[in-house]
């Protein structure tokens, strides 16, 4: 069954927001050096409870909190995504050693991620 594994924060200003999360929460909040504008958020140390997730400049048609699950099989996924009445809104790109990702809306319009682990994707 999928499962919650990522999400992502908009920011208009990134540095700015990252502050902000740094000092309420302590987490620890870092440029990413992959080909996009992206900050890696990490909320606690790995092994214990809770997911890490990002901060991004949003962009249409992004503008909220965006949770990113995990799935075995992105194409089937997306299959079932558009069968069931959701779009895709975003289509599947290689996020460089570790995965396919793409972005979806439900029948609300709700954006969410999908994302299969794939240490090749390039």
């Amino acid at each position: 069954m999928p499962r919650v594994i990522h999400f992502e924060i908009p920011a208009q200003d990134p540095q700015r927001v990252a502050r902000f999360y740094q000092d309420v929460f302590g987490w620890t909040i870092e440029k990413w050096q992959g080909p996009v504008e992206y900050w890696l958020v990490m909320t606690g140390p790995d092994g214990t409870p809770g997911i890490n997730g990002g901060l991004y400049k949003p962009r249409a048609p992004f503008s909220g909190t965006v949770n990113t699950l995990d799935v075995d099989d992105l194409d089937a996924s997306l299959a079932k995504v558009k069968a069931h009445g959701g779009t895709v809104v975003m289509d599947k790109m290689a996020v460089p050693s570790m995965g396919w990702l793409a972005y979806c809306a439900d029948v609300e319009g709700t954006i969410f991620g999908l994302m299969q682990a794939d240490p090749h994707a390039a």
